[in-house]
């Protein structure tokens, strides 16, 4: 096969994102951030695998991957090898892959400070992970690590709606949208995106309510715009119990020198 260029070289249109989607756009790319939260409560919570609110590491830290199967370790049935992606202490983008050992943590070489999503890269005849996979540090008990910072799942993936804009790059939030599960008559949930810059406090930028069973959706024709080294979260609350899934898309820009 032959190789393939964009038709910007040929001479002829291609829209500006498409661009940018395909790396040809230099310091330019952009990420979907999505979390799936299954049981929010009356309180605000991440939308993560936990029910509560994301604790984000205070420094870089090496991480412990381990899964709640013994399947899933470097010659099993289940996933070999997975990748965790997120942020050094300088807050420069990095990832790591590591070979699984079951239940018996593996220690990353390099440390995060963030960790933003955990990849399976390579399974055995199961095609798949056999378990749940566990990011975090601290003791380790049947698999899960005692401070958790990501889990992976076969169906759910790495669900996490949080972010923070690299060091050196200026962050534009284009869309952002919550769909909550709840059917109970006249049942609502609370839900935000919330920033924190660098040396601050989250603070709530955009809010809205969701019926029950509802969404929100909000496509920003004026893109929200955050600087390097903010933390992005969205957080929801229920009047009763409630599946919260949120996502926003980002596209980070390299700062001038």
């Amino acid at each position: 096969m032959g190789t393939y260029s964009s038709a910007t070289r040929q001479g002829a249109f291609e829209p500006f994102d498409l661009q940018v989607a395909r790396g040809q756009v230099d310091g330019h790319s952009q990420t979907l951030v999505s979390g799936y939260n299954g049981d929010v409560g009356t309180s605000y919570e991440t939308i993560w695998t936990g029910s509560n609110l994301y604790v984000y590491p205070t420094s870089a830290v090496a991480i412990k991957i381990s899964s709640s199967d013994a399947n899933d370790t470097a010659a099993g049935t289940g996933a070999r090898t997975v990748t965790i992606v997120g942020l050094d202490g300088s807050y420069n983008q990095i990832s790591e892959t590591v070979s699984l050992n079951g239940q018996t943590a593996v220690t990353t070489t390099a440390t995060f400070l963030r960790v933003f999503h955990l990849m399976v890269n390579t399974a055995g005849s199961g095609g798949a992970a056999a378990g749940t996979i566990y990011a975090g540090v601290g003791t380790v008990t049947s698999g899960v690590p005692a401070t958790l910072y990501g889990t992976y799942t076969v169906n759910g993936g790495s669900t996490a709606c949080i972010y923070t804009i690299p060091a050196g790059y200026t962050g534009y939030i284009f869309d952002f949208l919550v769909a909550t599960g709840c059917t109970t008559a006249n049942a609502f949930t609370n839900l935000g995106l919330y920033n924190r810059p660098l040396g601050g406090v989250f603070d709530n930028t955009l809010q809205g309510r969701c019926a029950n069973g509802g969404a929100f959706a909000i496509p920003l024709n004026y893109p929200l715009s955050f600087p390097e080294k903010t933390d992005l979260e969205v957080r929801a609350s229920a009047t009763t119990a409630s599946s919260v899934s949120a996502n926003f898309s980002v596209v980070i820009i390299k700062n001038p020198d």
